[in-house]
């Protein structure tokens, strides 16, 4: 069997009529391609990728579509029912085998995107020097596909870019009336998003987008899910064997391209004042919301400085030991993501506040932007990531939506905000050139 050049029907919306069936069988490293994104088909794959390891994935077996403030918690719910009565059969037992959904959800709880776990057929995966393949079907085993590279992606021709929802000239004005709520007392810092509208020449494959992202921006986790592609840096939450990682990335100075400069300029970002305060507080948001759920927290007292090709960016890497419940279970990866999420790096604080700012600000609905974006297993184990330097991609395959976002804190210039979101786009619109 081949792989599929046109997407497999989708199975029905919700928990299926007969028990999930999956299979993980082990591949040779060698027999897989030294890209995982050749393996996928022309049409809307799904992708995970860091570093050249992770998961893809095609074909849609079934898809859990939520809506509202409980739109996570009702999906890791759902999720839940459906492996309680899976039959698994798992021969390679490292994370990311077995029953696998990839999910994202919207940003804000009265967004009409909603949220979705979609269940592919097939899922291929590779971490270090093992590999694997898992098929799933309803009711039965499926077999397992060849793994053949697919014919590469076609470029999107000409790509026409354009302001959204605010122009330059509007967003700043919005960035001033933030700064001034913030002199005023009213919330300390807000995240202000802005959108630019692509249109191309040609459908977009998204494999175009999806390998330029993964070669360039290796240290992200490159992502296709459900119509959302990207490459964040930032990691919500990793959650493996009763351990929770979480990398926090605020404050950001753009690169010049000359080496000895950008070594100057993590200096200076290292030492701001400005963007150390913007980091303290998405730290501390997302530091008291992960709590709860711990025995015990490690939070690094300074940030460190990740080096992007774009940007710089101060980071902490928050780890947690998850607490067991009375038989042994832990909150599932998808739970602990509503828990933390908007943190204070895609919303501000205090929380409730900025939302409503940006609510009246931004003039837009963001959609799936700055929102969870991953995948989970059978054990409520995964990874989640905030869904940055991302594009949506609609019904029309010629058209898309970029997005950027940028702290605003009182100190906060307009035009250098501007400048900062520019630099935050640039991934993106460097993905869809010809």
């Amino acid at each position: 069997m081949t792989l599929p050049t046109a997407p497999t029907p989708a199975g029905h919306v919700g928990v299926a009529r007969l028990p999930l069936v999956s299979r993980t069988v082990a591949v040779d490293v060698a027999d897989l391609p030294a890209d995982l994104l050749d393996l996928l088909p022309a049409e809307r794959g799904t992708a995970w990728i860091r570093r050249g390891d992770g998961l893809v994935a095609w074909g849609e077996l079934l898809r859990i579509e939520t809506r509202g403030t409980g739109r996570m918690r009702e999906a890791a719910a759902q999720w839940r029912r459906l492996v309680e009565h899976a039959v698994v059969r798992d021969e390679v037992r490292v994370p990311g085998t077995g029953p696998v959904a990839f999910g994202s959800f919207s940003f804000a709880p009265a967004s009409a995107a909603g949220g979705a776990l979609v269940v592919p057929r097939v899922v291929v995966g590779r971490r270090g020097p093992v590999a694997w393949v898992t098929t799933l079907a309803e009711g039965g085993v499926a077999p397992v596909p060849e793994l053949a590279s697919q014919p590469a992606p076609r470029s999107p021709g000409r790509v026409e870019l354009v302001d959204g929802a605010l122009d330059a000239a509007r967003w700043q004005l919005a960035v001033a009336e933030a700064v001034g709520r913030i002199r005023a007392g009213d919330l300390d810092k807000v995240v202000l998003a802005r959108e630019v509208l692509a249109r191309t020449a040609e459908p977009l494959d998204v494999r175009w987008a999806l390998h330029r992202l993964a070669a360039d921006y290796q240290a992200c986790w490159t992502f296709a899910v459900d119509g959302l592609l990207g490459a964040t840096p930032e990691l919500l939450l990793r959650s493996e064997k009763g351990l929770v990682t979480s990398r926090v990335l605020a404050g950001t100075i753009r690169r010049t391209g000359d080496d000895d400069a950008d070594l100057a300029h993590a200096a200076l970002l290292a030492h701001s004042s400005k963007d150390l305060e913007e980091h303290e507080y998405a730290v501390t948001s997302l530091s008291e919301a992960l709590a709860p759920f711990c025995s015990s927290t490690n939070v690094p007292e300074t940030p460190f400085v990740l080096h992007l090709p774009n940007v710089l960016h101060l980071a902490t890497d928050v780890t947690g030991v998850l607490t067991a419940d009375a038989d042994g279970a832990h909150p599932s990866s998808l739970l602990l993501a509503d828990a933390l999420h908007p943190t204070a790096a895609v919303a501000g604080t205090p929380t409730a506040v900025a939302c409503e700012v940006i609510e009246q600000l931004e003039g837009m609905d963001r959609g799936r932007y700055a929102a969870p974006v991953g995948w989970m297993g059978a054990d409520g184990d995964g990874e989640w990531a905030l869904a940055l330097r991302s594009a949506e991609l609609g019904a029309d395959p010629r058209r898309l939506r970029l997005f950027a976002g940028c702290g605003i804190v009182a100190a906060s210039d307009p035009a250098a905000e501007l400048a900062e979101s520019e630099a935050k786009l640039e991934p993106m619109r460097h993905a869809l050139r010809d």
